[in-house]
Parts: structure tokens; C-alpha cells; sequence
């Protein structure tokens, strides 16, 4: 399933900071499709953890951003309009950010994003993100 989702508010950030993440939850991966004022790397993994949704960078589980309320994987999954308090964690700051995420658009057909291949796939993989 990819799941569109919007990140904003983060008002301590930047005022008109965003950033537009795609969340395939059969891979636990995501990539970052538009930002403005937030620093989040091209992509990364996921991981659950009580009902929340940990965004990670590509190569630790140190999480970047938790989303919470988001449980991938939930009986029923996510719908349209869900949204939730998020946690902007920075590398060089000890206090957390916080803002809103909103699911934009949840999507159960599977299909091929139109650019980038996710770093740590072997050459030559199909899977795009």
C-alpha cells in the first residue's frame, strides 16, 4: 500500500516548513516526493513501535521523525484525511519539533513510482521509491 502523507506546522522549524513523504508499507521504506525547510534525506526506512510510525534514515534505526498515531500494518489500515501529532527529532538538537501529519491520499493498487531506486537494493532491482 503507499500512503502520501503531508508533514507541517513545524513552525520552530521554519514557518512554511513541509515535507510530502511516500510510505510503502509492504517494504517499510519511504521517500521523500517534496519538501520545504525540513531536512529529511531523499529516503529512508520505517519501523512501528506502539501504534507509532518511526521515519529512519536509509542505513541506522535512529528515528528522524515519529508519527504518531500512524500504526502501518493496523487492522483496517490507513485511510484518507487520518491525521496525528509528528516529532521532528534533528541530529543536532536534543529537543524535539512538533507538528502535524495528514494522510493525503492512501493508495492499495500496486504500482511502480515514476523515479529513484532505493540505494540499498542490489543492481538492477526493479523496485523504485
Amino acid at each position: 500500500m503507499r500512503i502520501t502523507l503531508h508533514l507541517d506546522t513545524l513552525d520552530r522549524v521554519n514557518p512554511a516548513a513541509y515535507a510530502i513523504l511516500w510510505l510503502d508499507d509492504t517494504s517499510f521504506k519511504w521517500s521523500r516526493e517534496a519538501h520545504l525547510g525540513l531536512a529529511l534525506p531523499a529516503w529512508g526506512t520505517l519501523r512501528t513501535d506502539a501504534g507509532n510510525t518511526l521515519i529512519c534514515g536509509p542505513f541506522d534505526t535512529q528515528p528522524l521523525c515519529v508519527l504518531e498515531g500512524l500504526a502501518l500494518g493496523k487492522q483496517g489500515g490507513s485511510f484518507d484525511r487520518e491525521t496525528g501529532r509528528a516529532h521532528l527529532y534533528p541530529r543536532d538538537e536534543a529537543n524535539a519539533k512538533s507538528g502535524h501529519w495528514h494522510v493525503q491520499c492512501v493508495d492499495c493498487e500496486h504500482i511502480e513510482p515514476e523515479f529513484g531506486i532505493f540505494a540499498d537494493e542490489p543492481s538492477g532491482s526493479k523496485r523504485y521509491a
